[in-house]
């Protein structure tokens, strides 16, 4: 909408549209850079998608790296990415990522005392093995905080979509540990912690969260510390726009009323993708029929849709953060990650047959099950197939294999959980003959499967798909063994787990050079307008870097907008 710069009902600097890591990070970088900066939040909860997730921030050379003696060469790392990327992405975007990315965590340290970043070594980029990958990674986190320090902003901080206990939570460096519990004293000591946590919850009142909470927690503590202002139950509308096109601001609708919200150095789009419109998806993403997305229940693309109404182009709208998942029942979506990664397991298609490394970075392992069902053979849903003894001695589904506790807030004991066995979404059966015919498989292919994948168990090496051959691979795998990835299942009863593509959000937006801003078709830029996180098209393209690879562009990228911004001048019909 072309809107004369008079009727503005508010004018600020910089408006930033979305309050998740990347926008926080934007109106934290403008404000500091001498601007006027607001945020606007469609949702009555601030925090996005970056409060649901693990919290991680994928920066190489991050000073938390630094301060440990480990400086990753940049140009490697911008190699590597080349790499994983293949070409969809411009060389400039990826030295604007690697360069920057550093900048903006030294950035945030030296601002607030609530940011403070750790780096979590030994969790392996995601292609360790190509030139550039590191073994030690490059994930940085923040430490666990009290949420009672965000006094009346705690109720607004977006929940995760499933709620732990009180006093339940585990920092980046005890999940390892924990997934171990029956392997090594380590993964004990953990569990004793989580016991002593929930005491003081419950005895001191505390609510530390972790990870994606405590990440969006310190963001908003600091812009709090700054008197930026949030507004919340307040949706972009549309983008306003000058008559030659340049963006000047947006309607943004506020207590029942449509305000003209005027920015004269710039918008920064940051609302995230549009994961849970279904209609948009299955226009761009077929396969997915069902909304099995783990992102902010509020991304429905209004960003994107924003942006292409004032000419942008998009691209990568077929993809997103893809992440094998259990749908439960009520609808509850779970991660399957380390099981994934467990010793006797192996997952098949509809055909009764292994197509992937299992322990294959989550996003290599969502497009295996696009292509595979575009094949016409049915891998959504595939199933991870394990046995008993594998689930008494490894943490699956979010059980623990620890004897029966009464009352425990997960399940623990020997036995699968009824309720799991009756939603259908855990098959059980004593032959393989009887688990082909639950799961909807051959059963003369399904035992072939299985018995080639005890002979490669027992050989040591997964000579099909070379599981185990990674550092990635063996994370989450079992130390104890020569190969932590491979171990032959033993005696029945067998389990069968639904296994349907899940996803932390969607990939693909609107198309950015490598300051964030805006473009269209034919290259030139939308003047005034940025985009940033999963607003925008994905600067690690079709693949996923290492662990923390959405929140590190979105809050990289979000300061490379705002400090872009500031760098204008004032031109005249934004006065």
């Amino acid at each position: 909408m072309t809107a004369p710069t008079e009727s503005f009902d508010h004018v600020v600097d910089v408006l930033i549209v979305g309050s998740g890591g990347g926008g926080m990070t934007a109106a934290l970088t403008a404000d500091a850079s001498g601007l006027d900066a607001l945020v606007v939040e469609k949702s009555a909860s601030f925090g996005g998608s970056t409060a649901l997730s693990g919290g991680g921030i994928w920066v190489p050379g991050a000073p938390a790296q630094r301060r440990e003696g480990y400086v990753p060469d940049p140009d490697s790392v911008v190699e590597y990415l080349k790499l994983i990327t293949d070409g969809l992405v411009s060389e400039a975007r990826l030295r604007q990522y690697v360069d920057s990315s550093p900048q903006m965590l030294e950035f945030l340290e030296r601002l607030s005392p609530w940011l403070e970043f750790v780096w979590k070594p030994g969790y392996a980029d995601y292609y360790p093995e190509l030139p550039g990958g590191s073994e030690l990674g490059s994930t940085i986190n923040v430490p666990p905080i009290d949420l009672r320090k965000l006094g009346d902003d705690e109720e607004t901080l977006l929940k995760p979509l499933a709620l732990a206990p009180k006093g339940i939570w585990l920092g980046p460096k005890e999940l390892r540990s924990f997934y171990r519990v029956r392997q090594s004293w380590a993964g004990k000591g953990v569990l004793l912690k989580l016991i002593a946590r929930m005491v003081r919850a419950r005895v001191f009142g505390e609510r530390i969260a972790a990870i994606g909470q405590s990440l969006a927690a310190r963001l908003r503590l600091a812009m709090r510390e700054r008197n930026i202002p949030l507004w919340l139950n307040a949706p972009m509308v549309e983008l306003l726009t000058d008559a030659d096109g340049s963006v000047t601001g947006a309607l943004v609708q506020r207590d029942g009323r449509q305000l003209r919200v005027g920015a004269r150095r710039g918008v920064i789009l940051a609302s995230g993708g549009f994961e849970h419109d279904m209609v948009w998806r299955k226009e761009h993403q077929p396969v997915v029929d069902q909304d099995w997305s783990f992102g902010n229940p509020a991304s429905m693309g209004d960003g994107i849709r924003a942006g292409e109404r004032v000419g942008a182009a998009t691209d990568l709208l077929d993809e997103a953060w893809w992440f094998p998942a259990i749908q439960w029942p009520d609808g509850r979506m779970q991660f399957m990650l380390n099981e994934r990664m467990m010793p006797a397991q192996f997952i098949v298609n509809g055909a009764g047959k292994r197509f992937i490394n299992e322990a294959a970075p989550y996003m290599d392992f969502g497009h295996a099950m696009i292509e595979g069902q575009k094949s016409g053979v049915t891998h959504i849903p595939c199933w991870l197939i394990t046995d008993q003894r594998s689930f008494n001695r490894y943490v699956v589904g979010g059980h623990l294999p620890i004897p029966k506790i009464p009352f425990a807030p997960v399940p623990t004991g020997r036995k699968v959980p009824a309720a799991w066995l009756e939603s259908g979404v855990v098959k059980a059966a004593m032959s393989w003959e009887e688990m082909a015919a639950k799961i909807d498989v051959p059963a003369d292919q399904l035992r072939a499967t299985a018995t080639r994948f005890d002979e490669l168990a027992r050989k040591g090496h997964d000579d099909d798909f070379n599981r185990g051959d990674s550092v990635y691979d063996n994370y989450y795998g079992d130390p104890t063994l020569p190969n932590p990835n491979l171990y032959p299942l033993g005696d029945p009863p067998y389990y069968a787990f639904r296994i349907v593509l899940g996803d932390l959000g969607t990939s693909g937006g609107l198309l950015t050079d490598e300051f964030a801003r805006v473009l269209r078709a034919d290259g030139s830029v939308v003047a005034g307008l940025y985009a940033v996180g999963n607003t925008s098209a994905a600067v690690m393209g079709r693949s996923y870097a290492g662990a923390g690879a959405t929140i590190g562009p979105a809050m990289t990228f979000g300061f490379v907008a705002a400090k872009h911004a500031a760098k204008q001048a004032i031109s005249s019909h934004r006065r």
